[in-house]
C-alpha cells in the first residue's frame, strides 16, 4: 500500500532514522481490515501522528487498529468530518 509523500516526509521528520523506514514498512503492509474501507492517508496519519515519534507507541496504536479502526481515528482526532483539514494543519497541504 502506497503512503503520500506528505506523510512520508512527517515520518521521516519525526522518528529516528531507522526507526523510520520500520514505521513506513510496517504501513505498506497494513493488512485491509485495519484500513477499514477508509482513506488509506487517513489511516496512516492516525497511527503516527500522535506517537511523538517513538516507535513503541506505534506500536501500541497498530495494536488498537487491529482491534477497531474507528477507536483509532478518534483517537488521533481524526474521527470526524473534518479530518482532511486536520491532516492538512499537521503534514501540510502538498499531497
Amino acid at each position: 500500500m502506497e503512503i503520500s509523500p506528505r506523510l512520508t516526509r512527517w515520518i521521516n521528520r519525526e522518528f529516528l532514522e531507522g526507526t523510520a523506514e520500520m514505521v513506513l514498512a510496517e504501513l505498506r503492509e497494513l493488512p485491509e481490515q485495519v484500513i477499514g474501507g477508509q482513506d488509506p492517508e487517513r489511516i496512516h496519519a492516525a497511527l503516527v501522528i500522535r506517537t511523538a515519534g517513538d516507535w513503541y507507541r506505534f506500536q501500541q496504536y497498530v495494536a488498537l487498529a487491529k482491534s477497531d479502526w474507528r477507536d483509532l481515528l478518534m483517537g488521533a482526532d481524526l474521527g470526524h468530518e473534518d479530518w482532511p483539514d486536520r491532516l492538512d494543519a499537521v503534514l501540510g497541504t502538498d499531497k
